[in-house]
């Protein structure tokens, strides 16, 4: 019998499914008979409970069973007889009317769309491009010494300047009223390295050990604390201790604790280099991979099946869910977080998924062995036992599918730039650094 599809609106469609009652009458009475045998029941041995108390307790659950198999079963022949690609989950309801001795049901469900590219050549695209220079890699020497640094206390007569570490006591008010977080004994912060707000500071700069002062501080209105935003505040701060801090000589014993080979002061800067080229890389590969996939969408059209939305949107609460157990939050999987405040970027993810799809396919640009190994490599060469790493990700089917998810990513990038019209532009690195964090 020919599978009648009915088109209701865009990607929606309704087809109506029949079930022989006889059918699931015979499946319900052969699965409580199975049920039977092993059932327990108070005052029945195992095995002897009558059919009629086995289905009084159990017959309505199992029918249910049996009518969500036989539905589950004729959906999908109706589906493939009608060749469907069908988006998400269909909404199945019992309709009242049916022919004599069967069950009718109407299936509501969404089809996959049809993906249409435009003009690749059309498409605008920014590439970046940036170099790793003796500047940046002079910064990360600096870095690396700063977390190496130890600290002498000060003589009683120096004062507290840029760079060192003071103890302080500290209590704020406004309208001369304490508030929440204004105050603290015992509290450690570097001079000069943003850790405070600029006016506490500089209040702090130029006293001595054993010196109190009071000064007005202006909250700014972005202030994290929003009690305490936009408001003034008088603060009162005691200077307990002043230690300067000694960073260490650039040398080969430095080079040599943080386990340079070479232990030359070359071998280390080759080594940073290094290190700064491989992040480059990926950051500059990223940033372009999200400009060809802007481009893409836009020369794309599609309608986007809002089951396949839903389900991202869901995905993406169990990941914040997820996010928000690992940082300690109790009862993280119970947190109200609506899915619909994750929809425009579910919206966007999964037409971006789409369109890629059409065009790896279009164009056949599926990963190729080759480019999955190499990927691997690349990746393992950042750590200590490259070999392991690669073991690890060769081992693991989930991580290897993560691997060709990225490999194809970048053979789309690549196929767009080659096709659209591309702009180049150099980054300096510190912009390029300061926008990924």
């Amino acid at each position: 019998m020919a599978v009648t599809v009915e088109t209701l609106e865009k990607l929606e469609r309704r087809i109506t499914l029949h079930v022989a009652a006889a059918d699931i009458n015979s499946e319900v009475e052969a699965r409580l008979k199975k049920l039977a045998r092993t059932v327990k029941a108070d005052g029945f041995r195992p095995g002897k409970v009558p059919m009629n108390v086995v289905a009084q307790r159990y017959g309505y659950s199992v029918q249910y069973e049996v009518v969500n198999d036989k539905l589950g079963a004729a959906f999908n022949n109706a589906a493939n007889e009608a060749q469907l690609r069908v988006a998400g989950m269909p909404r199945i309801e019992q309709k009242n009317e049916a022919p004599e001795g069967q069950m009718a049901f109407d299936a509501t469900f969404e089809v996959y769309p049809e993906v249409k590219i435009g003009d690749l050549a059309a498409a605008e695209v920014e590439r970046v491009t940036s170099d790793v220079t003796e500047e940046a890699i002079d910064k990360t020497v600096e870095i690396l010494r700063k977390q190496r640094r130890s600290f002498a206390q000060r003589a009683a007569a120096d004062v507290a300047q840029a760079g060192d570490r003071v103890t302080i006591d500290f209590e704020g008010k406004i309208d001369g009223e304490p508030f929440s977080g204004g105050k603290a004994e015992g509290f450690q912060f570097l001079i000069g390295e943003g850790q405070m707000l600029e006016q506490f500071d500089a209040a702090v700069r130029g006293m001595k050990a054993g010196e109190s002062k009071t000064f007005p501080l202006q909250f700014p209105e972005d202030y994290h604390g929003k009690d305490v935003a936009g408001k003034e505040a008088d603060f009162l701060v005691t200077v307990k201790k002043i230690e300067a801090q000694h960073l260490p000589e650039v040398n080969e014993a430095f080079a040599k604790s943080l386990g340079i080979k070479d232990a030359t002061v070359e071998a280390l800067r080759a080594d940073i280099k290094k290190n700064l080229e491989r992040e480059v890389k990926f950051r500059v590969l990223a940033r372009n991979k999200g400009a060809v996939m802007d481009a893409l969408v836009a020369v794309s059209e599609l309608d986007v099946p809002n089951a396949l939305v839903q389900g991202e949107a869901e995905r993406m609460v169990a990941g914040a869910r997820e996010d928000l157990k690992k940082r300690g939050v109790k009862d993280a999987d119970k947190a109200e977080i609506p899915a619909d405040i994750f929809k425009p970027q579910a919206e966007r993810r999964v037409r971006l998924g789409l369109v890629v799809a059409e065009l790896v396919r279009a164009n056949s640009l599926q990963a190729k062995p080759a480019q999955l190994q190499a990927h691997i490599e690349e990746l393992s060469q950042s750590y200590e036992k490259p070999a392991e790493v690669m073991r690890w990700y060769l081992s693991d089917r989930e991580r290897m599918a993560e691997v060709e998810a990225v490999v194809v990513e970048n053979n789309v990038t690549d196929f767009v730039l080659a096709s659209a019209k591309v702009t180049d532009k150099a980054l300096p690195f510190d912009e390029l650094m300061a926008a990924g964090n």
